[in-house]
């Protein structure tokens, strides 16, 4: 007789995204990627609520996760004691859990509460509870309530972090009532894929990226050929109706297939070859450009507990900019930047830099302006000084993604998208591959990690020359683009 394999919590989520990933995942695991940075990063920062979360139990008990039968054994002894208990681990009938937090409630009762660093409460983390209220069941504890506990977005951070004004609890009780029907028969069909020896064949859907990117992806997705539908601007859902018809290229997209506006451009585009190019919307978007230009690019991070006074959970902190300014059309750039040093608020040398670099007149030039209006509007909100001067800025932003975005210029090689990392390449031949931080989340995160003093010296500096050519690239790119519009048109 086979042995059923253990399922775990975590494994039970995978499973529920997609049996394949689930069957790999305990099977072949060496097929499944090491996170990412950015998904390391979201990691570490669940970590810090977690133990923040766990202050505001201050007669609670942490159980070491480290070992597994350890954990088991301890949380049996300390159920006894009727205090709030860190990482309760319960195993039963080949199902394991641990609970963030397990609180006793009346006489012989309990709450779970389950604690994450998100903002709100996403559908994933109901079903995550109903695997522990199941567990816990199974083991005859008798839960009340299930709360999620989870970032407040609207703490503002005055002096030290206060954890009870930073977290927020919602009880999800009833959610979790009503979606565990049926969950011992997900469990039993998910430890049969688990002990099968075949992997379970899966056609590719919405559940490679949801809840979460799959880190099969890349594996199940090689089957598509260079210039598929699924580069289609703004067409997920389309590319998906299409793949089930055995249409993968733009090629074999019928004429009589209803297209949006924009589809359509890059539909004609993929088959000629040759970029769209509207001159005279072009034109007229040349003709708000007023000298001196200024180029201007920020680069920001954020963090799950406000890093400063004034701050928000995963509140954009500036901590670089870059700009470069054209007097006239036959002038050389100058190039100014600034990037912030040290590890306290970097906000008030930010602005105050900006201000003494931006003349009084003349566009500022930036490529997808809401970001840079977002964090000029919340520095004017805590440097009220500045508020005037941030205001008069916004007759000046000209935002160069509008072109690009409206499809006045589009060109095959963008491939749906109207990023600057598309279109400059697409437009100039010009790309970030030879940069050693190549994208704005490497940049934030690279930033970060200065700030946690795991490098050298000699390392930071390094890593601040590289931010620095980053951040440059991104607003001479943005001349080289009006140059190359410019010549389009003339």
């Amino acid at each position: 007789m086979t042995k059923k394999r253990l399922l775990t919590k975590s494994k039970y989520l995978t499973g529920l995204q997609c049996s394949k990933y689930l069957w790999v995942k305990l099977n072949e695991p060496d097929r499944i990627s090491k996170p990412d940075a950015t998904t390391q990063h979201r990691f570490d920062q669940g970590h810090l609520i977690g133990e923040l979360a766990k202050k505001l139990f201050p007669n609670g008990i942490d159980i070491s996760a480290d070992d597994f039968k350890g954990n088991i054994s301890q949380t049996e002894e300390l159920l006894k004691k009727r205090k709030p208990l860190f990482e309760a681990g319960f195993m039963v009938d080949n199902i394991f859990c641990r609970v963030d937090v397990l609180k006793p409630a009346n006489n012989d009762e309990w709450d779970i509460i389950e604690v994450k660093s998100s903002t709100d409460v996403d559908p994933i983390n109901i079903h995550d509870v109903s695997f522990q209220m199941h567990c816990c069941n199974k083991r005859g504890l008798k839960i009340r309530d299930c709360h999620l506990m989870h970032i407040n977005n609207e703490y503002i951070r005055e002096r030290e972090i206060d954890p009870a004004s930073l977290l927020t609890m919602t009880e999800i009780t009833t959610e979790v009532d009503g979606i565990i029907n049926g969950i011992q028969q997900r469990i039993d069909t998910m430890t049969g894929t688990i002990s099968s020896k075949l992997c379970p064949s899966v056609t590719i859907g919405k559940q490679c990226n949801d809840p979460y990117e799959c880190s099969l992806k890349d594996e199940c997705w090689n089957f598509l050929p260079e210039n598929n539908v699924f580069e289609m601007y703004r067409g997920k859902k389309k590319a998906f109706e299409l793949i089930e018809k055995g249409i993968y290229t733009f090629m074999d997209i019928p004429d009589d297939l209803m297209l949006s506006e924009k589809q359509g451009i890059q539909k004609a585009c993929e088959i000629s070859g040759k970029p769209h190019i509207e001159k005279e919307a072009i034109k007229l978007f040349l003709k708000t450009l007023e000298y001196p230009l200024y180029y201007m690019d920020f680069e920001t991070y954020s963090d799950v507990i406000p890093p400063f006074e004034g701050t928000k959970s995963y509140q954009q902190i500036p901590f670089q900019f870059s700009l470069h300014v054209v007097d006239n059309d036959n002038a050389t750039a100058r190039h100014y930047s600034f990037l912030a040093d040290g590890t306290g608020d970097p906000r008030s040398e930010f602005i105050a830099s900006l201000k003494d670099k931006l003349g009084n007149n003349g566009s500022i030039v930036v490529y997808n302006q809401g970001f840079e209006k977002d964090i000029l509007r919340k520095l004017a909100n805590f440097f009220p000084e500045y508020g005037e001067w941030v205001e008069g800025l916004n007759d000046r932003i000209i935002d160069l993604l509008a072109p690009f975005r409206s499809f006045h210029y589009y060109h095959p090689k963008q491939k749906g998208s109207a990023s600057i990392k598309k279109v400059l390449p697409a437009l100039t031949g010009t790309n970030y591959d030879h940069l050693d931080i190549s994208d704005g989340m490497s940049a934030s995160l690279t930033f970060v990690d200065i700030l946690s003093n795991k490098f050298t010296e000699e390392e930071i500096i390094k890593i601040r020359q590289n931010l620095e050519k980053y951040c440059a690239l991104d607003t001479e790119g943005m001349i080289w683009i009006v140059n190359k519009l410019i010549e389009l048109v003339r």
